[in-house]
């Protein structure tokens, strides 16, 4: 059974009142997005997920894809001190390989911008969630994309090939594309090839169409040449990166084991630290940190601003639904939209819809 909307809109304006009591202000959002920002993160992939429109005064608009931007775009424009936010609406997102999905639904959440204790705040998060989805068969589990990213920066390669693996790990594919190539695993595409190693790649070319000059047109190459003569990343540093990505254990096992991959890569040690003093804050707040689930890859085919703690609350009992309720941690994009500014920020949605459509269910 589907929860209709008179219901969803009550559950969701008691899981609002219940993040009022535990301190966060309401705050509303337009429904239209500026498609600027959403496309400087995103990229043109964010088309594909979102509905489009066009205004002859404030150019593209976005049907509201998530929360997290607009509230992160106006806590920041407000002097981004600590603060405690909750909202509820309606979200849009395009489904075109899935008939049976919504491209419609709710969200309620709770967003913390508060750089005391992170390890605290991401427990209080998840916590909280946990707590107003209290009476369901829900299976938890956690993440830290943190981990991989650290990894990425330890790598013993170029600059220009860390920021590609970066941009992509939000992509699993893509990303394991590129580490393959850059380990020279897999070869260099034939045309590719072939461009590079002319002398004058525009020698008998036709005229230049589209939006790319050619000035711009030959740093690109430029720059495939410096990547082409750059040596391979070792097959060790690819193991490691394997090993982290392999992570899938309870929380605890999880942590000795990103502990033994430290030893060959330092690069993530502070990530293993944040992982264990969030563990610690979620023991102190009665979570059974020895029965909680770990993985390293979770959280990669959520939006892409999560950039270390991620959560999900699943049903155990139907596992084509996707998560009743996500979160995590998203420090950069405080600082990407903050103009400078930048503070800490974690937080989660519930989808109200989700939980009503369960307890029908039992």
């Amino acid at each position: 059974m589907i929860a209709g909307i008179a219901e969803t809109r009550a559950r969701a304006a008691q899981l609002r009142a219940r993040f009022e009591q535990a301190g966060a202000a309401p705050v509303e959002t337009p429904v239209l997005q500026p498609a600027a920002a959403l496309l400087d993160l995103y990229g043109e992939d964010i088309r594909a997920r979102a509905y489009v429109t066009s205004d002859a005064l404030r150019g593209e608009q976005m049907l509201r894809p998530d929360f997290t931007v607009p509230v992160v775009q106006m806590h920041m424009h407000d002097g981004a001190a600590p603060a405690r936010y909750t909202y509820a609406g309606a979200v849009f997102r395009r489904q075109e390989d899935d008939p049976d999905r919504p491209n419609e639904y709710w969200q309620v959440g709770y967003e913390v911008f508060d750089g005391q204790a992170p390890h605290d705040a991401d427990a209080e998060v998840f916590c909280l969630i946990r707590e107003a989805l209290a009476g369901l068969d829900l299976r938890a589990t956690t993440g830290d994309i943190g981990v991989l990213m650290a990894a990425v920066a330890g790598l013993d390669t170029t600059a220009a090939r860390k920021a590609a693996l970066m941009r992509h790990i939000w992509r699993p594919r893509r990303f394991r594309a590129l580490l393959d190539r850059y380990a020279g695993r897999t070869p260099v595409p034939a045309a590719r090839r072939s461009l590079l190693a002319a002398d004058d790649p525009f020698a008998d070319a036709p005229p230049l169409l589209g939006l790319r000059s050619q000035s711009e047109i030959e740093a690109r190459i430029a720059a495939l040449r410096t990547d082409a003569a750059t040596p391979p990343i070792s097959t060790d540093e690819v193991a490691l990166i394997d090993a982290i990505l392999e992570v899938r254990e309870t929380a605890p096992y999880a942590l000795e084991h990103l502990r033994d991959i430290a030893v060959d890569l330092p690069a993530i040690d502070p990530a293993v630290e944040r992982l264990q003093r969030r563990m610690e804050a979620l023991d102190a707040r009665g979570v059974d940190v020895g029965a909680l689930e770990f993985e390293a890859s979770h959280g990669r085919a959520s939006m892409e601003y999560y950039d270390g703690f991620v959560f999900g609350f699943y049903a155990a009992a139907r596992p084509d639904l996707p998560a009743v309720a996500s979160g995590g941690r998203y420090d950069a994009l405080t600082r990407l939209l903050g103009r400078g500014a930048e503070i800490p920020a974690v937080g989660g949605v519930i989808r109200p819809g989700l939980m009503l459509e369960l307890e029908a269910a039992t």
